[in-house]
């Protein structure tokens, strides 16, 4: 079975990512449904039997399969463009690695899926990372989704209020002076204490969702693909729903 390996911060990361990616494939692709993803592709990390890996462990993965004789390439710390930015190195680590796993594992994606956390470079250094690896074979897909600032940003997009939920989106409105469903880009502060909390997209989603995960989870799981693509423009949730399309799709229509 084909693999899509996963790289991300967390795993509430891996869980949004990996619905908002299978939900596009579902719409775009007219005859699949939901249930026949399983038969067609499993989301996995770099290591076997993992379903992804993340970012804080990359390194320690890539020394336990050179102990496990796996040759991996040396990168070298530049390539043919120069050097590489924020996350450039340890993306051409992962790429490299992958490279070699492929003789052994049918992998023909990859997604890099990462917080910029007001660092654009990070995506900058991953773009360079694919750059280099673009035109290799075997074919890799390699799609990237960089959160601006973080994942509670395109949760956010997907938050459309019920009737009871109205009110308090009014008042946080109203404190906030914009729309944090709809530019919730604009929530810049990492405090959890006053007076800058409020404009905090974590504390703002845990106040909308009054802390219930399944709530929250219907945002990227049952919100219309169109409003998320209309809200996600500055957080870069729109450029991801369009790399999902534009490098997934066509591995499931071969």
């Amino acid at each position: 079975m084909l693999e899509f390996v996963v790289i991300v911060e967390s795993s509430a990361d891996a869980r949004t990512a990996t619905k908002l990616a299978e939900r596009v494939l579902v719409e775009r692709i007219e005859w699949l449904e939901s249930e026949l993803l399983q038969n067609l592709f499993q989301w996995s990390g770099l290591e076997a039997g993992t379903e992804h890996s993340c970012w804080k462990d990359i390194s320690v993965i890539v020394d336990r399969a050179k102990q496990a004789g796996l040759r991996i390439p040396k990168f070298l710390g530049h390539t043919k463009t120069g050097a590489l930015k924020a996350d450039g190195a340890a993306a051409m680590k992962i790429l490299n690695l992958i490279r070699v796993l492929q003789k052994t594992r049918p992998i023909r994606a990859i997604l890099f899926i990462r917080d910029l956390d007001n660092q654009s470079e990070r995506r900058e250094g991953i773009e360079q990372a694919r750059s280099e690896h673009f035109d290799r074979q075997p074919k890799l897909e390699i799609v990237i989704g960089a959160a601006n600032r973080m994942r509670e940003a395109w949760v956010l997009n997907g938050f459309v209020a019920s009737h009871e939920e109205t009110r308090l989106l009014e008042e946080i409105k109203a404190r906030l002076t914009f729309d944090p469903c709809e530019e919730p880009h604009k929530l810049r502060s990492n405090s959890w204490e006053e007076p800058d909390r409020h404009r905090n997209p974590k504390v703002v989603l845990e106040s909308l969702t009054s802390g219930n995960y399944l709530r929250e989870q219907q945002c990227w799981e049952e919100t219309s693909l169109e409003i998320l693509q209309a809200r996600g423009i500055h957080t870069g949730l729109s450029a991801y729903l369009q790399e999902v399309e534009k490098r997934l799709v066509s591995i499931i229509l071969e």
